[in-house]
């Protein structure tokens, strides 16, 4: 590892920092294509930056949680989409550690298998005596082309099918089902705003066979490997991923508005975009909130993650920072997109403007469960010390 600011700098960083500037030369066409080009996702494979999550025994990084926001946000500096994957696949790598070995190798091949899916619950498992029978649809599924397994949640139903089998608490009982690429149908579905070169389409199963070892419950089975990584809350690591997402694409935008505006003139003979005084202030409060909310984001993460490796335990008030964190922090991102689109003017609705793009990924972004605006009710409900249901914190 090499050393910057007198913090340590990890391989994935430096991956990330060498890939960067391929994502963001490739950002158009794999926005007009809906998908990552093949050069780029073999440029992110080789880096280790799809499987930064993955079990180190496995061939995966199994990084710390800070290593791999400076990754991410360093990829959508340079692409959103190309951070989004990476974010996806990595974070998706977390349930490496919850299966046999022999059953992870087969999923991820040393590293090299790609893996992606869909927490939500939008499918059905029948439980039978060796497998779950599986069926249904789920949608967004990030980076589904380049992927080798698939991952989807479900209900798990007993044998008579009538019912949904319910866990100790009274919840349903909801597992993430692993399937093979070439068992689950794609469905051309991703025609959307921003995030294009995700190529998020809806997967469909119809009475697929899962083994049992490849049918994981995140809430009642324990991790099979003990290091720090797999003691840090999952949701709360996707949660920050999208934040890392959020803050790259944030800074490639104000990047690319302070080179813009050293060179624009409104008009022939006119003081260039970065001479106006409006324009100054604008960059300096944009500048500021993003700033602000990517060190209490590193400042959240560090006191979890020295909470992880000393107890293997994280409080109720490490994860309600974690969410707040990242929530607040993929908002700010956007607010600081949508100030440095608002200081370009006119140019950036022009689609040849990476800012017309960047404004519209960050926004979407934003829509995502782990972040949307309902995560300020439930932070706020903790917050406030009334009763909360955190399992998904």
């Amino acid at each position: 590892m090499a050393e910057e600011g007198g913090a340590q700098v990890s391989t994935v960083l430096e991956s990330a920092r060498r890939v960067a500037p391929l994502a963001a030369e490739t950002a158009r066409s794999n926005e007009r294509e809906r998908a990552l080009g093949v050069e780029l996702v073999n440029e992110l494979r080789d880096g280790g930056l799809l499987h930064m999550c993955l079990p180190g025994s496995l061939g995966g990084g199994e990084v710390e949680p800070r290593e791999l926001i400076l990754a991410l946000e360093e990829l959508a500096r340079g692409d959103g989409a190309a951070g989004w994957c990476a974010m996806v696949a990595s974070t998706s790598c977390l349930l490496g550690a919850y299966l046999p070995t022999a059953r992870a190798e087969e999923v991820y091949a040393g590293g090299r298998n790609v893996l992606a899916g869909v927490f939500a619950p939008r499918g059905r498992a029948l439980r039978r005596e060796r497998d779950f029978l599986v069926g249904g649809r789920w949608p967004f599924v990030s980076g589904v082309g380049h992927c080798d397994w698939l991952m989807a949640g479900c209900l798990v139903f007993g044998e008579s099918g009538d019912a949904p089998e319910a866990l100790a608490s009274g919840a349903p009982d909801v597992r993430l089902m692993l399937m093979p690429r070439e068992r689950v149908q794609v469905l051309d579905t991703w025609s959307v705003a921003g995030l294009c070169g995700t190529g998020s389409h809806d997967i469909a199963a119809d009475r697929v066979e899962v083994p049992h070892e490849l049918g994981v419950s995140l809430f009642t089975q324990r991790p099979l490997h003990d290091g720090a990584l797999y003691a840090f809350p999952l949701f709360g690591l996707l949660a920050l991923g999208i934040c890392a997402v959020g803050l790259g694409i944030a800074r490639g935008a104000l990047d690319e508005l302070s080179a813009l505006a050293r060179g624009k003139r409104p008009a022939p003979g006119a003081r260039a975009l970065a001479e106006r005084s409006t324009i100054q202030a604008e960059v300096a409060r944009a500048e500021g909130g993003l700033r602000s909310a990517r060190a209490f984001v590193l400042e959240q993460v560090d006191e979890a993650w020295r909470a992880a490796q000393d107890g293997g335990t994280l409080s109720e008030a490490h994860r309600l920072g974690l969410r707040l964190a990242a929530t607040h922090g993929t908002w700010a991102a956007a607010e600081a997109v949508t100030a440095a689109y608002h200081a370009a003017g006119g140019v950036a609705i022009y689609l040849d403007s990476p800012l017309q793009r960047r404004l519209r990924d960050i926004h979407v972004a934003t829509q995502h469960i782990m972040v949307a605006p309902a995560t300020w009710e439930l932070t706020g409900r903790l917050l406030l010390g009334l009763p909360t249901d955190i399992t998904q914190l």
